[in-house]
């Protein structure tokens, strides 16, 4: 049992909710896994040789309230991707994450305590990273979120229900973000003031994306709801992407959040916990690489409005990110874990400082997504 669980009465649970997906043997440890910012993830050891590993999560139900329903998301989608996959004639490793049942045929357990237990799948042989570790990886990552809209595409949005009702909805986060700050006393500093202004100049834009969806020009599909890199999980002899990871945010919605969250994530080499915040810049090149992994894949579906909003995607997903972190820390951080009280300040000058650098190169992005169509 590793360091990372910290107590012997938490390890004991852990141990205990493991048991209980074990179908194919014993439990032989249970490790920390990962770097997620909500839920609680652990890798499992079994003693099986059909089984070696699977993934045990503890859901967040502060923020997922309705956890059945993210799992009956997660069977439905699921399996229409692995049908898909049976006559999808790839050339190239694919997976998609299975929902593994407990002993009980179950897609979920609670402890004694009410906590929220599931299991899935782990893909062999492949490990996922946090920032682009060279620029051979960004066409994959643009593949990956690329084959993963594609084999969701026919699925019709109203099959899956929203289970998490305002989630990147930009001109929601703004409103929360006043209604906090109507209530906040933050400390003054040119860090806090710069944040402060830098929403106030943007206002306006927040609506952008909403306002296309309400008026017919984008339409509804399904979405992953968090793409970033570390999400890509490579196939460690290939170094291929073999599967998109974290699949608790599927849901109708539009996909350029998606597209718009990807790029942020993907082209921004520093990362988004970096104390550096003043040498933060969008990485034009590896926009293109990204693009051209994600475009080729996904022309199936997207439509000329599509590519019209590719670029205000990408500056309005960055922008809200900061803006969500922002509002956490005047609210007191009560959503994002943080590791000292100015952490979701930090991560919000990331996240402005990167928004800027996105708008400085408006004209670039626009002819870089125009050369590709």
């Amino acid at each position: 049992m590793t360091e990372n669980i910290k107590t012997q009465g938490e390890e004991n649970l852990v141990t205990i909710a493991a048991d209980q997906f074990a179908r194919l043997g014993k439990v032989t440890g249970v490790q920390a896994f990962g770097s997620g910012n909500i839920n609680d993830t652990f890798i499992v050891n079994l003693d099986s040789a059909e089984e070696q590993h699977f993934v045990l999560q503890r859901i967040n139900t502060k923020v997922f309230r309705q956890p059945q329903m993210v799992m009956h998301n997660m069977r439905i989608f699921t399996e229409h991707i692995y049908q898909r996959l049976q006559t999808a004639g790839l050339n190239r490793r694919w997976e998609v994450p299975r929902v593994l049942l407990t002993k009980d045929a179950q897609d979920h357990w609670r402890d004694a305590d009410g906590s929220f237990w599931r299991a899935i799948s782990f893909i062999k042989g492949s490990q996922s990273f946090d920032t682009m570790r060279d620029r051979s990886y960004a066409t994959e990552i643009g593949y990956a979120l690329g084959m993963f809209h594609n084999l969701i595409s026919d699925l019709p949005p109203e099959k899956l229900a929203d289970t998490l009702e305002g989630f990147h909805i930009t001109p929601l986060y703004l409103q929360h973000y006043k209604e906090v700050l109507a209530k906040a006393s933050p400390r003054q500093s040119s860090e806090v003031n710069y944040c402060l202004k830098f929403v106030s100049d943007r206002q306006s834009f927040a609506y952008i994306l909403e306002n296309a969806k309400d008026t017919g020009k984008l339409p509804l599909r399904l979405m992953h709801g968090d793409p970033k890199i570390n999400n890509v999980m490579f196939d460690t002899a290939t170094q291929q992407a073999v599967s998109v990871v974290d699949l608790d945010t599927v849901k109708p919605g539009l996909v350029h959040y998606d597209i718009g969250d990807c790029l942020r994530s993907g082209c921004n080499l520093a990362g988004e916990e970096t104390e550096q915040w003043e040498s933060i810049y969008f990485d034009t090149e590896l926009c293109q690489g990204i693009l051209q992994g994600y475009l080729p894949v996904a022309k199936e579906f997207l439509t000329e409005n599509d590519y019209t909003y590719i670029y205000d995607a990408i500056r309005l997903i960055t922008f809200e990110l900061g803006l969500r972190f922002f509002a956490d820390y005047l609210a007191g951080n009560v959503y994002f874990k943080v590791k000292h009280s100015e952490h979701n300040l930090a991560r919000a000058l990331v996240q402005f400082k990167l928004t800027e650098s996105i708008e400085s190169q408006e004209t670039q992005i626009r002819n870089i997504i125009q050369g590709m169509k």
